[in-house]
């Protein structure tokens, strides 16, 4: 039996398969963050939350932050040994299975368009689409929230069609609304604060996506589904 044959039939008997390598970092002396390798996609994401929940579960971590295919791992002390951190963690991550949350599902009212949708022409030019073809493929998407971070309670959400991804401006603009429904990226999403930002803005939602007072401050968890409805089209 040559040897490609040998490792279909080690596949097919369900030995593990070779995974790529995570990328593990100190940050500071009591914190590591667990950068997963391959894509950005769902089934790595779904990886992210299974590890998220194992190693939340160890005595030794007081905190666990989910982010975008990346987890940060927060130690009580400073480990005596950060190495065999390391390869702890490494560990966790091979083993790590897919967790499919299942959050709930989202629909947020959006103006397409107007005073808000600063950057609808920059994103004509570049795609080659007519801006009405992009706004009806941005609300034709079902977007998956990947991690909750950069300012409180806004979404990083997966789904985004290739046809209307945009990179991030190179020179933020200095005060964009809370609300202006945005593209960065491979991502959309919908600013939570008044202030610099270097996404690209198509629209504006009412819908606030952070209360503080309320019992759950942020509308979004990872795992929620995202829909986009066109209350109004302005162009």
């Amino acid at each position: 039996m040559n040897s490609a044959l040998q490792s279909m039939t080690r596949s097919s008997l369900g030995s593990p398969l070779v995974r790529e390598r995570v990328h593990i970092s100190p940050i500071g002396s009591r914190a590591f963050l667990i950068e997963a390798p391959g894509g950005f996609d769902l089934a790595t994401q779904r990886r992210i939350w299974a590890l998220t929940q194992d190693v939340g579960h160890w005595d030794d971590v007081i905190e666990t932050v989910p982010g975008m295919t990346n987890l940060l791992a927060i130690f009580r002390v400073v480990p005596e040994d950060p190495q065999a951190v390391v390869a702890r963690l490494s560990n966790a991550w091979d083993l790590a299975q897919s967790v499919d949350l299942q959050g709930k599902t989202i629909e947020i009212a959006v103006t397409y368009g107007g005073e808000h949708a600063i950057d609808l022409g920059a994103l004509c030019n570049l795609s080659g689409l007519r801006d009405r073809e992009i706004i009806r493929i941005h609300h034709e998407g079902t977007y998956t929230v990947f991690a909750l971070g950069s300012a409180p309670g806004f979404g990083y959400l997966h789904g985004l069609d290739p046809r209307i991804h945009m990179p991030r401006k190179t020179v933020p603009s200095l005060k964009m609304e809370k609300g202006c429904v945005t593209i960065g990226g491979m991502q959309t999403g919908v600013a939570v604060l008044t202030g610099p930002n270097g996404w690209n803005s198509i629209g504006f939602a009412d819908l606030p996506m952070f209360d503080p007072t309320a019992a759950t401050p942020a509308i979004m968890a990872p795992g929620d589904i995202v829909r986009f409805i066109p209350e109004r089209i302005e162009l």
